[in-house]
Formats: structure tokens, sequence, C-alpha cells
């Protein structure tokens, strides 16, 4: 027989006490009606059904006076109006091949933006060399609007600089003031116009933050006495002017430090001093002639180059040529760079081992091996080259330029 404990626990649990006349069903329910109620009132009041909505008497507000615009204000507009008429938007393109079934066409394939500016009333136009690097075309969009067909007159990689030339009238053309860098102090303003993400003929000001600053060029080669600002530069800023408060060019906006590509408050430019003495030499012969006083005068292969980790990913120990600059020694000697097969995979070109017997291991190794040379002096590449699983070694002489 089971004891009176057990049978105590086999019994079903009482139902829970309740209140006489009270359901957890009804107090939810009169709940939600308050919260519905509530916000009709609120709806009602606001969409004026419960007051008046509309004033017939209602009239524009008396503007307050504003008086003068403040000195420094009048300054930046007056220099604004000056300067951008000298401001340009570049539009480069690719030429591709569209092959149909009876014929193919040629179609020009955007390739980027940039800034430049006019140099001079013959219509030529000074902008940064990566503006328009590996472009086919050009067009140069002026301040009132009108568009023209661009050709390159000439480019120093090394120093980031190209010069294009258009066939506008002398009367649309208005050459920029040119300054100087060489007595610019740290903490003085400047004032940039340019084409960032496209939006033409916008100003940015800011002070220069730092001189004497070194960043690299698209050639590998260190450009040095460079100026730092805190004037937003971003993409398409690239080959516009930096200004001075009496609207005169003191440097070209060459780039950014950025980790987001985006402005960050650290832009470098070209300063003045160094392009007023490249640009005449790419308008008379297209390239550099000579260096001129108290410039560095650099011998460049032309070529740039992939990372080490890239070399090291590839089992290989030299200097992976990633492109072959045109109309660089380089590209006379015949270097070929990184390309694409059909599925946009990389194919390794030129591995570069040594220069005249001295070993290449890094991209430091290269530029030192090239900083005790001059343009027109021939060295001899050792390279690792050809297909996947047929690499050898050869050796080739290439022209300093």
């Amino acid at each position: 027989m089971p004891s009176a404990l057990a049978m105590d626990l086999d019994r079903p649990p009482p139902p829970p006490h309740r209140a006489p006349g009270f359901s957890l069903e009804l107090g939810r329910v009169a709940m939600l009606l308050c919260f519905a109620l509530a916000a009709y009132l609120a709806w009602d009041t606001f969409a004026g059904r419960r007051g008046p909505r509309h004033d017939p008497d209602a009239a524009p507000r008396v503007v307050a006076p504003r008086g003068d615009l403040a000195a420094d204000e009048q300054t930046t507009i007056a220099l604004f109006e000056a300067v951008s008429p000298s401001v340009v938007h570049i539009d480069t393109a690719r030429l591709a091949v569209r092959r149909g079934f009876f014929r193919s066409s040629l179609l020009e394939v955007p390739e980027g933006t940039g800034s430049g500016f006019l140099w001079d009333a013959a219509g030529h136009v000074v902008t940064n060399f990566h503006v328009i690097r590996g472009a086919d075309t050009a067009e140069v969009h002026l301040q009132d609007r009108s568009s023209w067909r661009a050709r390159l007159v000439g480019y120093a990689a090394e120093y980031d600089l190209a010069v294009l030339q258009v066939d506008a009238p002398a009367g649309r053309l208005a050459p920029i003031a040119i300054g100087t860098s060489e007595d610019l102090q740290v903490g003085q303003k400047v004032f940039a116009i340019g084409n960032p993400f496209g939006l033409d003929q916008t100003l940015t000001t800011g002070v220069i933050s730092g001189l004497d600053r070194v960043i690299m060029s698209v050639a590998e080669q260190p450009i040095r006495g460079v100026i730092q600002t805190d004037a937003a530069i971003n993409p398409g800023n690239s080959g516009g002017p930096l200004l001075d408060s009496a609207g005169r060019l003191i440097g070209v906006n060459t780039m950014i430090y950025s980790t987001s590509g985006a402005n960050a408050g650290v832009g470098f430019a070209v300063p003045v001093d160094l392009v007023n003495e490249i640009v005449p030499q790419l308008i008379r012969t297209g390239r550099i002639e000579a260096p001129a006083e108290g410039l560095d005068r650099r011998a460049v292969l032309g070529i740039t180059m992939e990372s080490e980790d890239f070399a090291r990913a590839q089992g290989t120990d030299g200097v992976v040529v990633r492109e072959v600059l045109d109309e660089s020694g380089a590209a006379a000697a015949g270097l070929r760079g990184l390309a694409e097969d059909r599925s946009g995979r990389r194919i390794l070109g030129d591995v570069i081992l040594a220069i005249d017997g001295q070993p290449i291991r890094s991209r430091a190794d290269l530029i030192d091996a090239l900083e005790d040379r001059r343009p027109g002096q021939t060295v001899r590449l050792r390279l690792e080259r050809g297909p996947r699983g047929d690499r050898r070694i050869e050796e080739i002489e290439v022209m300093l330029r």
C-alpha cells in the first residue's frame, strides 16, 4: 500500500489562486487599448484634427540683415574667382576592341579622372603623370564647360608630372600665376582647387603642415622637398594646384596619406620651383633634358615594382616588374611586366635579379643601385623570365633615362 507521502505526490497540484473577477487576458487587452488610445490622441493632435491646421495669414519671415562678409571670406572668394578659370578637369579613357560577328569596332572605356591647370596661352596643361598613366585618350574640360581633346606633350614619371596640350582659342585660356616654394612657412594658409570625386571646381582650404617631405613617385623614385598640407585633398584632386593666399601656384597636389583612400588631413604637393624647372623641358622636348640647378636629376629605369611579399609568394628572390612605362629605357629594351590570362589571373613577367652584377633582392636594392647612375648610362640587367615551369635566366642592356 502506497504511503501517504507518495499518494500526495501523485495527485495533480491545485490550480493557482486568482483574485475573484480578475483575468490576465483581460488585463493585457486593457493595456493594449490604453496604448492605442494614447497613439490615436497623439496622431489626432499632430494631424491637426484637434486644432487649427492652416494659417491663411502665414508669410515669409523677414530676412535679418547680415552686414559685410568678413575680410578673410572676401579674400577667399576673390581668390577663387580669379584662379578657378585656370583649373581644368581631366577625363581619361582606354581604347578597347568590341568584336562583332561581321566586324569589330573601337570603344573608349573610361579610365579615370583628375585635375590640372593651364600653364600658358598656348594651351599647355600641367597635371600628374599618374592621372594620364595608361590612358589612350584624354579630354580636358575648362571652367566655361567647353571640352577639348588633349594630346600628350611629355612626362616625367620620376616627378609625377605630365604636360598635355589642347587647341582651345587663346581667349578661353587663363594661365595660372606662378609663385615660389623656397620661402614657404609652416602655418601659412593654402588653397586647393580641383575635381574630387568628379565634383569639378571644388575649393578647399588649410595650412602648410610640413615642408621638405619625401614621397615615392610612380617610377619608384623619391620626390624630395614636397609640401605637406591639411587642405582636403581627395581622389580627383590629383594634378590640381595648391595656391598661396595671393592666388599663386606653389605646388601640384599629387597624393594623400590615408588608410581609407579618402582625405585624412595629410596631403602632399610637388613644389612649384621643381615644377617650373621640369615643365619647360617637357614642353621643349617631351622629356627632362638636363638637371636644373639645385635639382637632383636621377636615372630612371622606367618600371614599377611589386612588393617583396608578392615576389616571395611567387618563389623568387628578385624584384618583380609590375609595369613597364611607355617610352622608357625599359620599354625600348623589351622588359615585360605582369600580364593577365583569360581568367584574370596574373602572369609573372620579368624579375630583376642583378644590375651590373650587383644582386637585387628588394625595391630598396634597386633604388640604391640607380642612385649612383645618371641618365644616358647603360646598365646590364640579369633577369628571370619566361612562362611558369620554364623560367630561364637572361641578360639584357637598358639605357637609363
